[in-house]
């Protein structure tokens, strides 16, 4: 506020000097214009040697003589003084035109006076024509007008110094308003939005837009608070057994089977790794790390290698005819595959199926939420009871099982779903389920079709 009514009256004041200075100009213009015409009126009567005496001249405060070449009063207006020219002969430029600025008291007028000189007359008597002008209304004119804008100048920058305050304050009141509803929100509670005030400008848009953020961090802590206390629930269970495992040992003293008690222990241990290893990795990939070296990956081989990992049956690989590439990191590829096939060999009635077809183009339309491109469709399918359509989408949360009453040691920890989809995100691929064996009595079995960007074989020129 104060570096702008600071501006305005630097502003206004150069105005002023300027405004002054012109009005200056042009009223000491006005008067050489009267005077030269004055002036060139009497030089043409001098032509004519019918100059009258006295002199006519229209006001009181105009004196007019006419002077010959040694400075002699030839003639004069009847205030002029007839005896002392107005100005010295040693000042006039006989011949030419002149503006000269003298006191008053030389002229008999108040305050300085502007006299100008106008060559007439012939060859053999120059004479020369001077006329005086009172430069008092000049001055009165610029005093009246200074005046007026020492006294207008002060009052017009309060007024605009006035209706700045109240437009500032009431552009700055909506943001008070935000700051004070972000006071009010604490990261305790849940809630909290900050006032969107009704005018539509720039204030308006960015509350719609911190609400916005606020919505987005408090989803964020939702779903920090939910994976937190799933965490801790999982984390809770193999503690448990353990826990247990070793109290009825002590308990039980000589009588404990050891290698049975090493043996569930070992398994819970495991259990407890595998979980903290997916909630490490989901939690590096939440943070979004630096993109691994990717390059081109044969999924051939990478199918052989995670189907050797099982027996067969029930696990039975459709290996391809000719080699297929994709690009991407081979261990998240791998990690991918491995979630996937054990998946669905713990729901499996008799045999799982690993398969990978040639590149096809595929878009939004079929589901995969990736682009239209060429893509590697890697399906694992398998005969058991398969997952329904309405549950296909929640199956990729984190810690989702759909079978709540079925033992935790035979059904994850909900976790390796959701992997799988971070993972096939940042490969640039898609992920979708859908039913094996429509229909089927003993169930529609669950295929998972898995896009994979193709790649042109990098062997083959």
């Amino acid at each position: 506020m104060a570096v702008g009514v600071l501006g305005v009256s630097g502003g206004l004041a150069v105005g002023g000097l300027v405004l002054l200075a012109v009005l200056g100009w042009a009223l000491q213009r006005a008067v050489d214009t009267e005077a030269f015409r004055t002036a060139d009126a009497v030089a043409l009567l001098a032509a004519e040697e019918v100059l009258p005496d006295p002199l006519p001249v229209a006001g009181g405060q105009v004196r007019v003589q006419v002077i010959d070449a040694a400075g002699r009063v030839r003639a004069a207006s009847i205030d002029a003084d007839r005896l002392v020219p107005m100005v010295s002969p040693k000042r006039i430029d006989a011949g030419a035109r002149q503006r000269l600025t003298v006191s008053g008291e030389r002229v008999g007028l108040a305050g300085p006076v502007r006299v100008v000189a106008v060559p007439a007359g012939t060859a053999a008597d120059p004479r020369t024509v001077l006329v005086a002008r009172s430069l008092a209304d000049v001055r009165h004119s610029a005093h009246v007008v200074r005046t007026i804008l020492l006294v207008s100048f002060p009052l017009l920058v309060a007024v605009l110094a006035a209706v700045a305050w109240r437009v500032v304050g009431a552009t700055l009141r909506p943001v008070e308003g935000l700051r004070r509803g972000a006071e009010e929100i604490t990261g305790r509670d849940g809630g909290g939005r900050l006032p969107v005030p009704a005018s539509q400008d720039e204030i308006h848009r960015l509350a719609v837009t911190l609400n916005g953020m606020l919505g987005r961090l408090e989803s964020a802590r939702d779903r920090q608070r939910a994976f937190v206390a799933d965490a801790a629930h999982e984390l809770r269970s193999p503690l448990t057994n353990i826990r247990t495992e070793l109290e009825v040992a002590r308990r039980l003293a000589d009588r404990t089977d050891w290698t049975a008690v090493s043996a569930n222990l070992l398994a819970d241990t495991e259990r407890l790794g595998r979980l903290v290893d997916d909630l490490l990795l989901l939690a590096r990939l939440d943070e979004g790390p630096p993109a691994r070296a990717t390059g081109p990956v044969e999924l051939g081989a990478l199918l052989a290698a995670v189907a050797a990992r099982y027996p067969s049956p029930p696990v039975r690989l459709d290996a391809p005819t000719v080699p297929l590439w994709t690009e991407g990191d081979s261990d998240e590829l791998r990690r991918i595959l491995t979630n996937l096939v054990d998946n669905a060999v713990r729901h499996a009635h008799g045999e799982v199926v690993l398969a990978v077809g040639p590149p096809t183009g595929r878009g939004k339309s079929d589901g995969s939420g990736v682009g239209a491109t060429a893509y590697h469709l890697v399906t694992v399918t398998d005969d058991g009871p398969g997952v329904p359509v309405a549950d296909r989408e929640r199956v990729f949360g984190r810690f989702t099982r759909l079978d709540d009453a079925r033992a935790r040691d035979d059904g994850g920890a909900g976790l390796g779903l959701a992997i799988v989809r971070e993972l096939v995100r940042r490969a640039g691929g898609g992920i979708d389920l859908a039913d094996a064996h429509p229909g089927r009595a003993g169930g529609p079995g669950l295929r998972v079709r898995l896009l994979l960007p193709a790649l042109p074989d990098p062997e083959r020129p």
